[in-house]
């Protein structure tokens, strides 16, 4: 094992003992009263260590004979760093003055499992994770560590989901790591942001604790005393109408309060829903309208919110004034506009019989008749209100199968069917079939010119991403069988009641112009092509450095030295002839200036497989079972 605790079993201050024998020499000499016990910070169980010093192998602690035995898991040169970070952490509250606690906790897998640092009169409390560990866990133990606390700051060893995850909520993610420096591991801290995707290390001296919390010179700029993350926001896919109520407060500690904005209370009524009274977050450099008013959101609004602080509030940005008559039917303005005045009416003579209009002779009235009973009333359909109402009609003459003309039905509806240009049709008939699913039939289908199908389908279709109906003009004989195909489907999914019917197919099937076999021996070709580039890439990928080779060949050296001083006291398994093949031929292949066959061995292949991290653990094993051997032979 490399590491231990000095003074006793209890001891908290951690060395990693040198693995070179003149290094080994020198650290005796500056530290012959030190003591090193298999400490129970470590996860060890308490007994006496003593330093091994090695000419031919790798210096490492040995466990005093006659001690406890022990099951410590944990024996390389990071099973210590839990207690290196704490010794930092400690060290530097010293330097700047400052009172804090810090603490390690065994999470489950061992006493290095998170390191936490309190800060009592900040409020703050910092946790350097070590262990494993998932999103729901992370919650759990977020929450729990903010009861007592304003705030939490997260370090982890590894980028991962969780880091990606603080990154988006905060802006910016920490990262720390250890390096070995003589008996010692130095601790780095990172900071991640959007603005530099690159992790920057500073060493843990030069950081900075306060109120708000750990500081690398990289956060100094980033994260001020007072760093509050931004509310979590959702779109808001509906239509919204409000009216302004600028004389409620607003709660003085909103936690929807940002600069450049205005909050403002407002009563809010979404498309479909009922009104509820809501907090709006206003641009705050236009003036705040007239409360007199009701107003349509033009943009999609957004709904904001902060985790666990309740409530919420509506981010809008951009929005216009609705005339009298749109604001009665939202049921949000304040004065409902007169209705006309109605004329009295004379009465009819006895002898004369006032001839009045059947209701069926109303229903039958021409789309004319009925477009200028609507201008009479002054009643003008919104945008959103004529994709509804479109949308309605259509799915009731689905079943039917009867299809409409795009005139009628715009002098039916009015405004503001009758004032479209030819692209704003075809962005109205996308928003009326949208969202478009297998399971839905297309209502444009049943939407005629007066001469056949709507010019705008096909743009339509390729709109609404339906396949194959790239290129196609309305009069296309496939986009017309198609067209009828779908009309069978809108009868059937609309008939009372719906009947199964099958996927949507394409407008058009791609055309095949070789064979089946041409096409399995083209995908045989490309499939090669990318195992070849994999290889390619994989063998790039483990090109190894100098200091890597040095390592793997210092490794093989040992080994083998080892092996020949023991004779027959080892008998070498096959994994371990096997291991040791694998690593000449890696050291062979991996030289500067080594030509690599393309018709290789599988000896060679196989090492050509593996990186400088694996091929050394495997050495690392074989070592240790070198080691074994000659401990019982002692």
């Amino acid at each position: 094992m490399q590491t231990a605790v000095i003074g006793s079993s209890s001891s908290d201050h951690p060395v990693i003992l040198p693995m070179e024998a003149a290094e080994l020499e020198a650290w005796r000499r500056r530290h012959p009263r030190y003591t090193y016990w298999c400490g129970y910070e470590l996860g060890g169980c308490g007994g006496k260590l003593m330093d091994r010093l090695y000419h031919d192998k790798v210096c490492h602690f040995a466990h005093v004979a006659g001690g406890p035995t022990c099951g410590r898991a944990a024996t390389g040169e990071s099973s210590a760093d839990h207690l290196f970070i704490k010794r930092g952490l400690r060290d530097l509250l010293s330097k700047q003055g400052q009172r804090g606690d810090v603490r390690t906790h065994d999470l489950g897998s061992g006493p290095g499992g998170a390191v936490d640092l309190h800060l009592p009169a900040a409020r703050r409390r910092l946790r350097f994770q070590l262990a494993r560990l998932d999103y729901r866990s992370w919650r759990t133990a977020n929450l729990a560590l903010s009861g007592d606390a304003d705030g939490v700051d997260w370090l982890f060893g590894t980028d991962g989901p969780l880091t990606e995850e603080l990154l988006a909520r905060n802006g910016y993610s920490l990262r720390f790591r250890l390096e070995t420096v003589g008996g010692e591991r130095r601790v780095f801290i990172g900071t991640r942001t959007y603005d530099e995707r690159s992790v920057r290390w500073s060493p843990l001296e030069e950081c900075r604790i306060g109120e708000a919390g750990l500081l690398t010179p990289p956060a100094e700029a980033i994260c001020g005393p007072a760093r509050r993350p931004e509310p979590f926001a959702f779109p808001v896919d509906v239509s919204m109408v409000f009216a302004l109520d600028p004389e409620s407060p607003v709660p003085s500690d909103s936690q929807f309060a940002a600069e450049g904005r205005r909050l403002v209370m407002a009563d809010v009524k979404p498309l479909g829903s009922p009104i509820v009274r809501a907090v709006l977050s206003l641009p705050a450099d236009s003036a705040l309208p007239p409360a007199q008013y009701v107003y349509r959101a033009v943009d999609r609004a957004r709904l904001l919110v902060r985790e666990g602080a309740g409530g919420w509030a509506v981010h809008l940005d951009h929005f216009v004034r609705l005339d009298a008559h749109q604001a009665a039917r939202t049921g949000l303005a304040r004065v409902l506009p007169e209705a006309p005045e109605a004329k009295p009416v004379t009465a009819p003579r006895a002898r004369r019989t006032v001839q009045q209009p059947s209701v069926a002779a109303t229903r039958a009235q021409p789309p004319a008749a009925d477009q200028q009973r609507r201008a009479k009333k002054g009643v003008t359909l919104t945008r959103d209100q004529a994709i509804v109402r479109v949308r309605e009609l259509l799915r009731a003459a689905a079943p039917r199968g009867r299809t409409q003309r795009w005139s009628a039905l715009a002098a039916q509806l009015g405004e503001p069917l009758t004032s479209m240009s030819a692209s704003e049709r075809i962005d109205f008939l996308v928003e009326v079939d949208s969202p478009l699913w297998d399971t839905k039939a297309v209502l444009s289908v049943l939407l005629r010119d007066d001469d056949g199908l709507l010019s705008c389908l096909p743009a339509v279709l390729e709109k609404l991403g339906v396949r194959g109906a790239e290129g196609l003009s309305a009069d296309s004989p496939a986009l017309r069988a198609w067209a009828n195909q779908e009309r069978e489907r809108a009868i059937a999914l609309y008939a009372k009641p719906p009947r199964p019917v099958s996927s949507r197919p394409p407008v058009t099937s791609p055309v095949r112009t070789l064979t089946a076999q041409q096409w399995r021996e083209v995908g045989a070709s490309i499939r090669r092509v990318q195992q070849q580039k994999t290889k390619q890439n994989r063998m790039k990928a483990q090109v190894p450095t100098a200091e890597e080779r040095r390592q793997v060949r210092d490794s093989v050296v040992r080994i083998e030295n080892r092996m020949s001083v023991l004779g027959k006291a080892f008998k070498a398994s096959k994994q371990t002839r096997r291991t040791m093949r694998v690593a000449r031929a890696w050291l062979a292949l991996t030289a500067p200036g080594a030509v690599i066959l393309v018709y290789r061995s599988p000896q060679e292949a196989q090492a050509l497989r593996k990186s400088a991290a694996e091929l050394q653990a495997e050495l690392n094993g074989i070592m240790v079972e070198l080691l074994s051997v000659k401990d019982k032979s002692r």
